[in-house]
């Protein structure tokens, strides 16, 4: 058991793990070099953007790891993608599949025992094979449709043993044929944010100004002849910093928040005849309920402002926002 790490140990990591990038950046480059020697890239692109199903990907050890890591990368950028293990494929989970899908057979010997029992079987259900093999001569690679070469010259493993480089090279096609899948599907950050909800990016792009404003008897307003105690009444009682003005029809006109409270005691020392319209700040920023709100977000930062106005169609007050609102909705 290692007890210490001393300063020769530490070296010899170091070095180790920039031959490992090495040999694996290198092994990536020469990759790119060999797509552009025949027409494996896009002839698969091509299958996988006609499929009217979906993309079954499969493989077993590290390549099912890799193969799900795949599926993912695919289904979370337009192209309907699942995992299926190609063991359980031969025990009822062939099932999933139909003659609609194409399948992503992922094996670097293209020998694999367990694929080598579900590829006859979806062939035979005229499923398209895209095989992803280090072997261009191996059985998986003679019998599919398109085969990917991800050959590598050696493992970054000191063994030559461990897939490393060559499953480097696999996950980075992987996300090579999902790229081009997406831009050719015409796929949008709007797209993304629909299948990751739950996502930082989702949640920018989902959430409307409707969904996070205060609305009701929760939007500070007083009429523009209000005195200036009800207005600060208003801004106490609602907690947001600020009172909107409105007119009799309800339309915004102006605004009053703490810091207009905090300029105003340095000017006047009688507040008892104070009309709010008469100290307010006119034509107040304002948002409408559809926009998104990292719109409202936009507004707020360039201003320097916190506080915002929500308006209908007919620039009718029916809401309001704080940038906490915004922070709570994780917006922000």
């Amino acid at each position: 058991m290692l007890t210490s790490f001393d300063e020769t140990q530490a070296k010899r990591a170091l070095e180790l793990a920039r031959e490992t990038l090495d040999i694996e950046a290198e092994a990536m480059r020469k990759l790119s070099a060999r797509l552009g020697q025949d027409d494996s890239l896009p002839r698969a692109v091509a299958l996988m953007l006609a499929c009217r199903g979906r993309v079954v990907v499969s493989g077993i050890g590290k390549s099912g790891h890799i193969g799900r890591k795949i599926a993912a990368t695919l289904a979370s950028t337009g192209t309907p993608a699942l995992f299926l293990h190609p063991a359980e494929a031969a025990h009822g989970d062939l099932g999933m599949v139909t003659a609609q899908d194409v399948l992503v057979a992922i094996s670097y010997s293209g020998e694999s025992a367990e694929l080598a029992v579900v590829i006859p079987a979806v062939k035979r259900m005229g499923v398209p094979v895209i095989a992803m093999t280090g072997k261009p001569g191996s059985r998986l690679a003679q019998v599919s449709d398109v085969h990917l070469d991800v050959a590598v010259e050696k493992e970054a493993c000191p063994l030559n043993l461990a897939p490393t480089a060559s499953t480097t090279v696999t996950l980075a096609l992987g996300d090579a044929l999902a790229v081009a899948l997406l831009e050719l599907r015409g796929f949008k950050s709007e797209d993304f944010a629909l299948s990751h909800p739950g996502g930082a990016l989702g949640r920018r792009l989902l959430t409307h100004v409707r969904d996070v404003m205060r609305s009701g008897d929760a939007v500070p307003k007083v009429k523009l002849d209000a005195p200036l105690s009800n207005a600060l009444l208003e801004i106490s009682q609602k907690g947001m910093g600020m009172t909107a003005i409105v007119d009799d029809a309800g339309r915004p006109v102006g605004m009053f928040t703490d810091g207009d409270l905090r300029r105003l005691i340095e000017k006047v020392q009688d507040f008892s005849k104070v009309v709010i319209g008469d100290v307010m700040h006119a034509n107040p920023r304002r948002v409408h309920p559809e926009q998104l709100a990292v719109d409202a977000v936009a507004v707020m930062e360039e201003f320097r402002i916190n506080q915002m106005l929500v308006t209908d169609a007919d620039d009718v007050l029916v809401g309001a926002l704080h940038i906490h609102d915004l922070t709570r909705a994780k917006v922000i």
